[in-house]
């Protein structure tokens, strides 16, 4: 493969590079003895190289570099996405305790956490909150339940069309077809009040064990309407870096048990703001014609997250803020880091929504175009 020291720059180039590097990564997956392997051959050295690059590359400025910041958090979701398991090969687990993966895994992390929390500090310099933990996450916890609406919000709920629609739902699908999955990661040990609404919170995402009633259920169902995949990562394709970057957060946190209180803010933050964000699209879906099939996901997490939302405040958060006093902090720190992120992924997820309309629109004139033609 090419060396990046000889190649062009253009993100179209850089692309074809990474896709190759990740191909590559892809096959060292499937080794047998994948540890011993890259130890002793050269199987890894392209892969490595452009890990190496994109690593120097990627996290050298606020804005980032789109094609590096796309291949470090597919790899780093590959990697990821091994600790649940999807009743697929089994073949496919051979490597999921793998020390190479392993340190892969920790050479992104540790490059790409550092950045992520720099950038929420651009955001927050001379915002400081020194409001006591309780009173801060309520008054975040109101603002956040019916914010004014974002210009992305309002693209989606006045303006998207059924292509974008489409391919919101694509985009979505990698999360929503898997949903709550992180949540059981953090469930292991002593039980107490805390623990029990954790639990029941996640049962409740989880259909109360009825596969029928379980949320990402209801996204299957969205997308089967509309003829699209619902296979779990059908379009993984499509799918923005900084959709990915949310997803792998959710994972880093919930891997990670002194992080836990930071993954409890960023879960307050996602089921106090869904009702508002998934409203825009339920409104969409309606201006579209959708039926009730194909808007019903949204329509449940408006009914229920809105409950969740008070759960996780009232009876989650505020008595850990209560519980681990001197570290309380760290709740406000994953609620705005999840903010943050939540943001800048709806952003991108615009963009791909407006950029389907788009070619759809251009699709249009022409068919238009060539009937006109050809009559």
């Amino acid at each position: 493969m090419e060396s990046p020291r000889n190649m062009k720059t253009d993100e179209a180039h850089l692309s074809k590079y990474f896709a190759k590097a990740e191909a590559q990564f892809a096959l060292l997956m499937e080794m047998d003895d994948l540890d011993q392997r890259t130890c002793s051959e050269s199987s890894a050295r392209d892969f490595e190289q452009a890990l190496a690059f994109a690593l120097r590359s990627a996290f050298g400025s606020v804005a980032g570099n789109h094609p590096h910041h796309l291949f470090l958090q597919r790899v780093l979701y590959r990697i990821n996405r091994l600790r649940f398991f999807w009743y697929d090969d089994l073949n496919n687990y051979k490597n999921e305790r793998s020390d190479y993966l392993r340190q892969v895994r920790h050479r992104i992390e540790s490059a790409w956490e550092p950045w992520e929390l720099t950038q929420l500090s651009s955001v927050r310099s001379g915002n400081d909150d020194v409001s006591p933990v309780a009173h801060a996450l309520r008054r975040r916890a109101a603002d956040d339940l019916a914010p004014t609406p974002s210009q992305e919000a309002i693209y989606f709920r006045d303006h998207m069309g059924t292509a974008g629609y489409r391919r919101l739902l694509q985009i979505a699908s990698l999360d929503g077809l898997v949903e709550a999955s992180q949540l059981s990661r953090t469930l292991g040990g002593v039980s107490n009040e805390i623990h029990a609404m954790m639990t029941r919170l996640l049962v409740e995402e989880y259909g109360g064990g009825r596969l029928s009633r379980k949320h990402s259920s209801f996204f299957s169902h969205m997308l089967e309407e509309l003829d699209i995949s619902a296979l779990p990562e059908a379009h993984f394709e499509v799918v923005p870096w900084e959709v990915l970057a949310t997803i792998n957060h959710s994972f880093l946190l919930s891997e990670r048990k002194r992080l836990y209180l930071r993954y409890v803010g960023g879960l307050l933050y996602t089921e106090i703001s869904v009702p508002a964000a998934f409203n825009s699209y339920r409104v969409a879906a309606e201006r579209l014609g959708m039926s009730e099939k194909a808007r019903g996901y949204w329509d449940l997490h408006i009914k229920e997250d809105e409950r969740h939302g008070r759960w996780m405040l009232n009876d989650v958060a505020l008595p850990l803020a209560k519980m681990y006093g001197g570290n309380a902090s760290e709740l406000i720190l994953g609620y705005d880091q999840q903010r943050f992120m939540s943001e800048r992924a709806g952003k991108a997820t615009a963009q791909e929504v407006k950029q389907a309309d788009r070619a759809d629109h251009v699709r249009s004139i022409r068919s238009e175009a060539s009937f006109e033609a050809a009559a």
